[in-house]
């Protein structure tokens, strides 16, 4: 059960109208790194979590509110920044309504939004509308929702670090002070938001590889050297790397050659790791079992019910 607070959880405020930054903001509000995309993938996500794992079921529900007021607070800057604007739009008997706005500079502003985002005002009318800046429209498609914890952990941990980027970009493009404020609160909401998805991935374990089945490996460990030039090496491509200790990278110098020398990989051995294709098989097995488990046990034999009322449990993580 939803209920609407009036008051923002951060008090937007704006020095002065900015319609072409009303414009970028809009990124924010209907863009594919956005607060709507946000609150609806973390929304859709839980739904699969609140049985098996309520107590992510409840970290989703509540990032994905916090969301949902984010958006608020965005929605609230962008008709502020177009303070003005739907007032003159309302004066149809007037010939030309734009002329009465303050300042050539703000005329100039509002007539570039109009010819580069026509959609943004002779649609909304001086408001927010679900589109990026470019006036896409939001889809459901930014969506991503795989069932699959340790997936969308790790999905919703690269939603807020794309987030928190485009805030930071934000912030080069407006200098007011009052704009900046709401700006950073939100770009350091985002950061506090990666921390928490961060430590709910941890308390799954094991949580790599995502899903439930082993890599193959024979293949695990090879990294290809797919260009010329002078090469360059690092963790992700010799020593141990993020590895187990007694596992390294195996660098494939020649792919062309190694590709021919084990036709097409179906003769290569495992190289960089003890770890058998029976071993794979019997991990598959094990983490097949356990996943499984975990979320029958925490289903009801015969009759459901999503909620109690009152609804008083408050689930932790299982220890491990």
């Amino acid at each position: 059960m939803f209920h609407h607070v009036k008051e923002l959880q951060f008090d937007a405020r704006v020095s002065k109208p900015d319609p072409r930054f009303a414009a970028l903001l809009l990124e924010q509000f209907g863009g594919g790194n956005g607060e709507l995309k946000a609150a609806m993938q973390y929304f859709v996500q839980a739904f699969a979590a609140r049985q098996p794992f309520p107590d992510k079921y409840d970290l989703l529900m509540d990032i994905a509110t916090e969301e949902f007021s984010h958006l608020e607070i965005v929605g609230a800057t962008i008709t502020m920044l177009l303070d003005g604007v739907n007032g003159e739009l309302k004066n149809a008997a007037e010939a030309n309504p734009i002329t009465k706005l303050n300042g050539k500079s703000a005329k100039e502003n509002l007539i570039h939004e109009a010819l580069v985002n026509p959609q943004f005002l002779t649609l909304t009318g001086g408001g927010p509308a679900l589109t990026n800046s470019q006036g896409v429209p939001w889809t459901g498609a930014y969506v991503n929702a795989n069932g699959d914890l340790t997936v969308d952990l790790r999905s919703d941990i690269a939603a807020e670090s794309r987030a928190k980027i485009v805030y930071e970009y934000l912030l080069q493009f407006t200098d007011d002070p009052h704009v900046q404020d709401t700006l950073r609160f939100l770009m350091t909401r985002e950061v506090a938001h990666f921390q928490m998805f961060s430590a709910a991935l941890e308390t799954i374990q094991p949580n790599f590889p995502p899903g439930v089945l082993q890599g193959d490996p024979r293949f695990t460990h090879e990294y290809f050297n797919m260009s010329n030039g002078a090469d360059t090496r690092g963790p992700w491509n010799e020593g141990q790397g993020p590895w187990a200790e007694g596992e390294q990278w195996e660098y494939i110098e020649d792919p062309i050659k190694h590709v021919i020398d084990t036709m097409g990989e179906a003769n290569h051995k495992p190289s960089g790791t003890s770890r058998s294709q029976k071993d794979v098989q019997r991990l598959d097995k094990e983490m097949s079992k356990q996943r499984s488990e975990e979320i029958k046990s925490m289903l009801p034999k015969g009759e459901n019910q999503w909620s109690s009322y009152p609804q008083n449990d408050a689930p932790r993580p299982k220890s491990k």
